[in-house]
């Protein structure tokens, strides 16, 4: 197998990040440390935790970049955005097409089309969220959708993208927020690909995958994982965590709750996922 450890963190809005924060952060005050995994695969709201994760911050400096008001960067929803239309949308794609290649195109036409935020601006959102601005050293792998193509990609330290940018591309929800440009190509959602990507851990022994939000694909990838040999545990919100989420998992104001609500179920979770991750286990 290709390494030890591997942590998915799935897609799922600023509750989401909130949420898989409170997730790690529980997991850690209970015994089960998995900020060092030696792979780091994050997408959408994941790409960003995965990032403060590789830049090093302790739980403690994780949790309060969620909880502290004193160190929230500014956030906002483009007014006039409906996100229950825009999902309306997209799960009508999905109803129209069997093709996935041109589901993508099609998202990807759609947030094309749709007028949001100044790209600039957005990106300035996402600067303000990431502590340190360089890829870390170990293995992080971020995903993103060419908004034309609809071809999806994966980039990493070596990938000639910066980390800011690579962030920023994989947190353009369709609709909501503008796609990124990097060189020429304007880029959308990773969660366009797959909300969690945790086949992306393959080659693995050990892989902890954390879903805030519901992806089809995540069943059939974890199969193929543990078919592959490797032992693999998956945190998805419970029913407390969806709650706090809201309606609208884009707002701010989910953010402690949805922290809160991630810390219990990571201390809920803690003796499983660390019998599994201690050597030889």
């Amino acid at each position: 197998m290709a390494g030890r450890t591997a942590l998915v963190l799935g897609g799922g809005g600023v509750a989401g990040i909130a949420w898989e924060v409170g997730v790690l952060v529980g997991l850690a005050e209970s015994g089960a440390d998995v900020l060092g995994a030696d792979l780091l695969v994050g997408t959408s709201a994941g790409s960003s935790v995965a990032a403060q994760v590789g830049a090093g911050l302790t739980p403690d400096e994780l949790y309060a970049r969620q909880t502290d008001p004193a160190l929230q960067n500014h956030e906002f929803v483009p007014a006039g955005v409906s996100l229950e239309r825009v999902w309306e949308r997209m799960g009508q794609i999905l109803t129209d097409n069997s093709d996935l290649t041109e589901v993508r195109r099609e998202v990807g036409a759609l947030a094309l089309a749709t007028e949001t935020v100044p790209e600039e601006e957005r990106y300035a959102v996402i600067e303000g969220r990431l502590p340190v601005h360089e890829w870390p050293e170990r293995p992080l792998v971020v995903t993103a959708v060419n908004a034309t193509t609809g071809e999806p990609v994966i980039w990493s330290k070596g990938s000639g993208v910066s980390l800011v940018d690579a962030v920023a591309a994989s947190c353009a929800v369709p609709g909501i927020w503008p796609p990124v440009t990097v060189g020429d190509v304007r880029y959308i959602d990773g969660g366009i690909r797959s909300m969690v990507n945790a086949d992306l851990a393959a080659g693995f022994e050990r892989v902890l995958v954390v879903a805030p939000l519901t992806d089809p694909a995540l069943d059939e990838q974890v199969a193929a994982l543990r078919d592959a040999g490797a032992l693999v545990d998956v945190i998805v919100a419970d029913e407390a965590s969806t709650a706090a989420f809201g309606t609208d998992p884009l707002s701010p104001g989910t953010r402690v709750p949805s922290a809160e609500a991630g810390r219990a179920q990571g201390v809920a979770a803690a003796s499983v996922v660390a019998g599994h991750w201690a050597d030889g286990a």
